[in-house]
């Protein structure tokens, strides 16, 4: 597998984020850029202010073993590895995910078929076909939002289980509370939040498993309300 710097390496081209905040400071985005040349780089030089301490969420063994999963499937997508350990490293890989795409929809198709390679096929169309219709959605929101407690924290921060709103005006304990999403504030980077987590992610549940669902990032505090049950309001 080459490293990260040597699979970015190639004649200078214009590259386009589309993301109205990208941060990061220069030491970074050097190791990650070093022997590819820009020409030009579009970036809003708004900030995404910082409030309060992060709340501290200690990883598992089993939380490591999600990271690792995740991040070597991420790396067969991207077709190299970063040289940087644990978090830091699978954010460079999220951030060459969005280099090497040839547009936003080329990067959320590339993040779905991430998400999708997580799961033996059976399972997903399985749980499309037996659970998604039980009670109108309602059971299969509710485990999607407990098994995504269970299993994610690693990547997204300290979470928990809220009631939310659903489109038939009832309220289920199906929503998940992002208090501070690490994934957001590592990158810190609206178009990756955007383009290799929410809008993929809603794809995914929606299409190979029959759950819809509506991520509502905020870009003020880092929070991030997950309403799985909900249905977009533009994808």
């Amino acid at each position: 597998m080459k490293p990260l710097a040597q699979a970015l390496h190639g004649p200078p081209q214009t590259i386009v984020f589309s993301c109205p905040i990208y941060l990061l400071p220069p030491s970074h985005s050097i190791s990650l850029l070093q022997n590819r040349r820009i020409s030009r780089i579009f970036c809003s030089s708004k900030t995404i202010e910082e409030k309060g301490s992060k709340p501290d969420y200690k990883p598992g063994i089993l939380d490591h073993f999600f990271m690792n999963s995740f991040r070597n499937k991420l790396v067969k997508e991207v077709g190299c590895d970063s040289a940087k350990p644990g978090y830091d490293g699978l954010i460079e890989l999220a951030k060459a995910l969005m280099m090497n795409s040839r547009s936003n929809s080329h990067t959320k198709d590339a993040a779905v078929r991430i998400l999708k390679s997580l799961f033996p096929p059976f399972l997903l169309e399985l749980y499309k076909i037996l659970i998604a219709p039980i009670d109108g959605g309602k059971v299969a929101a509710m485990m999607v939002a407990r098994v995504t407690v269970l299993t994610c924290q690693w990547l997204m921060g300290t979470s928990t289980v809220n009631s939310v709103d659903l489109p038939d005006g009832t309220s289920c304990s199906s929503g998940v509370f992002v208090e501070r999403c690490k994934y957001l504030e590592e990158s810190k980077c609206v178009g990756i939040c955007i383009n290799t987590c929410k809008l993929p992610t809603q794809s995914f549940f929606k299409d190979c498993m029959g759950v819809p669902l509506v991520m509502e990032p905020n870009f003020s505090d880092y929070s991030c309300q997950v309403n799985p049950g909900s249905l977009p309001r533009y994808l």
